[in-house]
């Protein structure tokens, strides 16, 4: 039994098929799927898709690279108004992402701070993106305060693993880590506290080994669960007893098994 705490079933290559990614996802013991918001414009089909499956929940966030896209900016009142559906158990996909440059580090940092103002006000976790902006993910997190949520489809450095379990974060692994030059981020792992991880897809991306070069899917978690059960030296059943634990202690408004 396991949960995908991340993944886009509304994109293409996974919407064209959903009625078979549900079916493999189920055949493989997950039980759970997240279907993450990523801007404002989407949100209605991805609400769709979780009131429409009974294993699927979804979030509403503005990507970090969608910031700048007219019709994108939210307010706080906003967020806090389109997570009150009865499916949207947390908030997000929000963050830093300083690798592509879509959005000017600004807008991005603007709609972040409004998002986790809004976690703040609702008591949901924070989906967080960040690539290539670890010290300012760090700065912008502890300027804002306390706040629960998730470093989803952790590949960065030590810093920001170790300063996000400082501040109650949860770390969330995805096909990264089965990557044969993972291994410094599987070192890293090796050091998170097993009460603060998560799996993922982060699907139709990352697909983990034997998998890679194909569209990932909700069920190929097992096999990052697997590789994530190896580097911490316990059993599968244990890290996906320990992993689904974790899930519902961070999303409190999903409906548990």
């Amino acid at each position: 039994m396991l949960i995908d705490s991340h993944c886009h079933l509304d994109f293409p290559s996974l919407a064209e098929d959903r009625e078979g990614v549900i079916a493999r996802a189920r055949a493989a013991g997950i039980k759970r799927m997240v279907n993450i918001g990523t801007t404002k414009r989407d949100y209605p089909a991805i609400r769709a898709t979780a009131k429409n499956i009974t294993e699927v929940f979804c979030t509403f966030g503005i990507h970090p690279n969608h910031t700048h896209e007219e019709g994108e900016t939210v307010t706080e009142e906003e967020i806090i108004a389109e997570t009150a559906a009865l499916k949207t158990i947390g908030i997000g996909e929000t963050g830093l992402d300083f690798y592509y440059k879509y959005a000017p580090r600004e807008v991005q940092e603007e709609s972040f701070r409004r998002h986790i103002r809004a976690a703040q006000k609702t008591k949901l976790p924070l989906v967080i993106h960040s690539r290539d902006a670890e010290l300012d993910t760090i700065r912008v997190l502890k300027e804002e305060g306390a706040v629960t949520g998730v470093l989803h489809c952790f590949s960065s450095g030590r810093v920001l693993a170790e300063e996000g379990v400082k501040i109650g974060l949860y770390v969330s692994l995805s096909g990264i880590i089965t990557f044969k030059k993972s291994q410094e981020l599987r070192d890293i792992v090796r050091d998170v506290p097993l009460d603060r991880l998560l799996v993922e897809t982060d699907s139709p991306y990352l697909a983990p080994e034997p998998y890679r070069g194909k569209p990932c899917e909700p069920s190929y978690v097992v096999k990052t669960a697997q590789m994530l059960a190896d580097v911490k030296g316990v059993s599968f059943d244990e890290i996906s007893r320990i992993t689904t634990e974790n899930f519902f202690r961070l999303f409190t408004k999903c409906a548990p098994l």
